[in-house]
């Protein structure tokens, strides 16, 4: 058995790819012993950069031209992004015939986002989920609030605010079969949804135009809530941020104007955020790859090397930093680590202990 040490690079850095290991390697090194002393590295947090562009552009526009250019529309995770954006806007290029200093920023009100509140995917024949049968128009999010799905008396479909009182259809599955249930009580459309589900299946889901006949057959001639409902606002890059920073003066989201499906943020009163339609052009804000400050450490390590392998063989030192940057991550460190054997002077990564304290003696004594 003998001691080796060498000094490591601990770099951090965004991991592209891993590599794979042979196993046989793996099990042998799984016997060596590895003493690691003060090894640490420091990994910064990631930052999004972002990017203001100051050409005018509609909603539709600017995002082509971020996913082309950068990544995305920006993504707004919370205040210290918002101060970041507050600093970099220049309100002097953002004044416009009608409606300055706005910026377009990545969320949206996704009008096509609906699903069934009858989720079992066995009830579905492959497209009937996508079945629709809006009236024309339709869906529109008039309100704003316009999130959930009534049937007119004529059968066509129209999205409501879910707070409006109206009376329902339920549905009872079972096996194959289904029946349609006209519930007489006027509610909320959440409250009737909590009534289908505790009395039947669920509130009725329509999947063919057949179906949709039934529908508006057993309402006999009532505006009726149907299962469909759609998750509102969502972000460019699909990220699930839940942070909202809306005007409250104008009390955001108001769709003032009818279809205000697109958000920006208005740098005349601190970056606040307003729905607008998506056709106005105007500034807008871009996020590029995530800055990963890299730093590094050069630290010496010490392996107690019992199978009395050829460390300095390329095949081993590889499986070893594998090793090495498993026992970082169980210290609680990020996957951004690199890890590189640095070379001594005569080209070779590790040398026997022993042989080092007699140079060291023999350089002494000299």
């Amino acid at each position: 058995m003998c001691n080796v040490e060498s000094k490591l690079h601990i770099c951090s850095h965004t991991q592209t790819e891993r590599n794979r290991e042979e196993t046989r390697m793996e099990k042998v090194l799984l016997s060596v012993i590895i003493a690691v002393s003060g090894l640490s590295a420091v990994s910064s947090p990631a930052r999004r950069q972002y990017y203001f562009v100051y050409d005018q552009k509609n909603f539709t526009e600017a995002q082509s031209y971020c996913r082309e250019k950068h990544t995305d529309l920006a993504t707004i995770d919370n205040m210290d992004n918002v101060k970041t954006l507050n600093n970099m806007a220049d309100s002097s290029k953002m004044v416009y015939f009608i409606y300055s200093y706005l910026a377009w920023i990545g969320l949206y009100d996704d009008m096509d986002s609906w699903e069934w509140s009858l989720s079992e995917k066995s009830f579905y024949k492959p497209g009937e989920t996508e079945f629709r049968h809006w009236k024309t128009g339709e869906p529109n999010n008039k309100s704003g609030k316009e999130h959930c799905t009534e049937m007119y008396d004529t059968g066509l479909w129209n999205d409501n605010d879910c707070e409006t009182s109206r009376r329902a259809v339920c549905v009872d599955v079972r096996g194959p079969n289904l029946t349609f249930i006209f519930n007489n009580i006027s509610m909320k459309w959440t409250q009737a949804q909590s009534y289908c589900r505790q009395h039947h299946t669920d509130l009725a889901s329509i999947r063919n135009m057949t179906e949709n006949q039934k529908v508006r057959d057993v309402a006999a001639g009532h505006s009726v809530w149907i299962g469909l409902f759609r998750e509102s606002w969502k972000w460019s890059d699909g990220s699930n941020s839940s942070f909202r920073y809306w005007s409250q003066k104008t009390k955001e989201p108001n769709n003032n104007l009818g279809a205000e499906a697109c958000v920006a943020a208005d740098f005349e009163v601190s970056g606040k955020w307003e729905d607008w339609p998506c056709h106005y052009r105007r500034a807008f804000i871009c996020y590029g790859p995530e800055v990963v400050p890299v730093s590094k450490k050069v630290v010496k390590v010490k392996f107690e090397n019992k199978n009395n392998l050829d460390l300095n063989d390329p095949a081993v030192k590889k499986a070893m930093l594998k090793q090495l940057k498993q026992k970082l991550r169980d210290q609680g460190l990020d996957n951004n680590i690199k890890l590189s054997w640095r070379k001594q002077a005569d080209g070779e990564v590790f040398h026997k202990e022993e042989k080092e304290a007699k140079k060291r003696k023999k350089k002494d004594e000299l």
